[in-house]
């Protein structure tokens, strides 16, 4: 579907975006459809397309399976404008939902055990099906993408390379997927581990230039490995559609609250690092044997566990390396009119963890995957008031 119209940051923006020597953000996220009864997974997509109202249309498409949705704010200067975009489009699609016999629920993989979901039918999808066989994602595998405007693809190249170190602990903080198939993976994020099985998924490569980058996804594309530039499954890339740096590693968040702070962190580290990239600071060549160590950790642990601090190569409590990249960025949130907002909402976070924290949390009172989806169900939509 084409959402051009809705996430294209206009002309009027852009100019108040160089004027005032801002960055532009915007979030897409894709949920699960699951039955309105039951914890599964249902064929609902189309059924739900059906029932969204005309005003967010240019907001939402499909993703790969008949059991998912995807929807992509417009871009925002103001975090505000952001959560009330994100608000907005969960409640519009969750009304459409439910009006289609199903419920919208933000989780990183499907909790419990479920039948065959089929995927959408486009020549695309099929081809990858045909191409891939069984990598080919099942019900869930939901994830965050936070889109922040670049000058130029030269300069986005250098972003990524400084990006790498911290992006560990952004995965971390998102995970939201520990529950899959009716038991607890003994991982924070198992969408995480069940995504790696692609051969385009990891930590972005140390990149010399743009043209290094434009060569590699062009012998990726020719080696099989990938189709297109959409598969370029980094953890960071350019946008092949928006002028943006798109971080995209992430489990879809709980809340929308979740998902600003993100979106917050991501903008200001983003920020940090152009400057870095326009003073000539070289990016550190963490090697990609250590970042993959990193990678996993977050993905096992979450913020409740350990991390590796990329500066000394120890294992450090990850809500530490947290609060590290919360203090390194605090110039630009603060430049960027975000700070207070960013702080109430990491605040926040400390005190009530990450989704796989509270989907835990939920199962060790004595409750049950039934519990955990309709709690989540109402976090999705916004019914349960975010403190």
């Amino acid at each position: 579907m084409d959402t051009a119209d809705s996430t294209t940051i206009s002309p009027a923006l852009a100019e108040k975006a160089e004027a005032n020597d801002l960055l532009t953000l915007g979030v897409e996220e894709e949920y699960m459809l699951v039955d309105a009864v039951e914890p599964r997974a249902v064929e609902a997509v189309e059924q739900v397309f059906d029932h969204l109202p005309a005003e967010i249309r240019g907001s939402v498409q499909h993703e790969f399976s008949r059991g998912q949705i995807e929807i992509a704010s417009p871009p925002q200067l103001e975090l505000k404008a952001l959560s009330k975009a994100l608000r907005d489009l969960r409640a519009g699609v969750a009304d459409a939902a439910e009006a289609a016999g199903a419920r919208l629920l933000a989780m990183g993989t499907g909790p419990a055990a479920g039948g065959n979901i089929r995927l959408v039918d486009t020549p695309r999808y099929h081809r990858m099906r045909e191409h891939y066989g069984d990598l080919s994602p099942g019900p869930g595998m939901c994830g965050t993408h936070v889109h922040v405007s670049v000058p130029d693809d030269e300069t986005g190249v250098q972003i990524l390379n400084h990006l790498r170190p911290w992006l560990p602990i952004f995965q971390a903080a998102t995970t939201n997927s520990p529950l899959f198939n009716g038991r607890d993976t003994g991982y924070a994020s198992w969408r995480s581990m069940l995504w790696e099985r692609w051969p385009t998924v990891g930590p972005t490569p140390y990149l010399r230039s743009f043209q290094q980058y434009e060569t590699l996804v062009g012998d990726l594309e020719a080696s099989g490995a990938m189709l297109d530039e959409g598969m370029l499954y980094w953890y960071a890339r350019l946008s092949a559609r928006y002028p943006t740096v798109e971080i995209r590693m992430g489990d879809v968040m709980p809340t929308a609250d979740d998902a600003v702070l993100l979106a917050a962190l991501a903008r200001a580290l983003v920020a940090t690092l152009l400057r870095d990239v326009l003073d000539g600071v070289p990016a550190p060549d963490v090697p990609h044997p250590l970042l993959m160590a990193a990678h996993w950790r977050a993905a096992h642990d979450g913020l409740e566990g350990l991390n590796i601090d990329m500066a000394t190569r120890e294992t450090r409590p990850a809500w530490r390396l947290m609060r590290q990249l919360f203090d390194y960025v605090t110039p630009e949130l603060e430049r960027h009119g975000d700070l207070r907002t960013a702080t109430v909402l990491m605040g926040r976070l400390r005190s009530e963890g990450t989704g796989a924290a509270r989907q835990r949390s939920i199962m060790a009172q004595g409750g049950t995957i039934s519990d955990v989806v309709d709690r989540f169900a109402r976090l999705t939509r916004g019914d349960v008031p975010e403190k």
